[in-house]
């Protein structure tokens, strides 16, 4: 088990994401973790594993570490060892293990028209993940990189979705800066995902792009007014450069309503565009028709093609 996946998983108040793929844990901060490696710069020592960690960093005997870990590799509940601070109960967020590999996401996700190479980078920034129940785990961070929000989703066809327990909306899945002056809003992290193979089907760097899942559009109510999403108003009040908004929500009337409300609710404040998808329900959709027409019509070219050095021959 990495370190990365270890904390994420087991010790998720002790990780602090520093930047796309950089972390560090809040006891040392002088201790590095990225490509699937960590270093503990004030002492000078390194390793892959989080056996590694538990025996270097936190000061468990090799014996105690490996039983330790394989009692997490096979499912037991375990006690937290003495040397490994609980990380606040109402700040706990309660995500699922990581699976040995990602194969079964990254099928998913190719099944619903997602880049390779979007899914990539989304897996080495620490975006996503695969569970140990075959579901594709969505997080979403705080200012200081803590995991703060994550959402599942089956790699079946059962479309089961769920907020983990202690997820907060306010920190939905994203990707970007979060600093820029325009943001792009979606439904779901699925749509976000679709956007940003969209985007670089037409030679677009999709990093350069703030792109937020709101987790649904559940709107809340407030000495009688309706609030804005907590994803939304949380990016748009740590963000002062926003000034625009597209609202790439759904093309049903749940999406519709979301739209109209946020707009007639902060439309004097910025400049917000209403982009649904051009054919289908929602972005996913839109990009799955996108792909299927594409290769029809390639289909289409190839038997003209062939027909016509046919004719030729003849």
């Amino acid at each position: 088990m990495d370190l990365l996946t270890y904390l994420r998983c087991y010790d998720p108040g002790e990780l602090v994401r520093l930047s796309s793929n950089v972390y560090t844990t809040r006891t040392h901060d002088s201790l590095k973790i990225s490509n699937g490696k960590w270093y503990w710069w004030s002492r000078s020592i390194g390793g892959r594993s989080a056996l590694d960690y538990l025996i270097a960093v936190k000061g468990m005997q090799f014996q105690d570490a490996v039983m330790y870990i394989l009692k997490l590799n096979n499912g037991y509940s375990v006690s937290r060892p003495s040397h490994i601070k609980k990380a606040d109960p109402e700040s706990e967020i309660h995500v699922p293990r990581g699976s040995r590999s990602n194969s079964k996401m990254k099928l998913y996700l190719e099944r619903r028209g997602i880049s390779d190479k979007v899914v990539k980078q989304c897996i080495d920034s620490g975006l996503i993940y695969e569970s140990v129940y075959g579901e594709v785990v969505f997080l979403g961070f705080n200012e200081d990189g803590e995991v703060k929000y994550a959402s599942c989703r089956s790699c079946d066809d059962s479309r089961n979705m769920r907020d983990c327990r202690g997820s907060k909306k306010a920190y939905s899945f994203r990707t970007g800066e979060g600093k820029r002056d325009t943001v792009h809003v979606f439904e779901s992290a699925i749509d976000a995902l679709s956007y940003a193979t969209l985007l670089e089907s037409e030679g677009k760097d999709w990093n350069r792009f703030d792109l937020l899942s709101l987790g649904g559009v559940a709107f809340g109510k407030q000495d009688g007014q309706v609030t804005m999403p907590k994803a939304l108003k949380n990016y748009l009040d740590s963000n002062t450069n926003a000034k625009r908004i597209y609202l790439h929500l759904d093309n049903d009337e749940a999406g519709r309503t979301a739209a109209r409300i946020i707009n007639d609710g902060i439309g004097r404040k910025y400049e917000i565009r209403l982009l649904f998808p051009p054919m289908g329900k929602d972005y996913n959709e839109y990009l799955q028709l996108k792909i299927r027409k594409e290769r029809e019509n390639g289909e289409r070219r190839k038997t003209e093609r062939n027909s016509r050095e046919t004719g030729r021959d003849c």
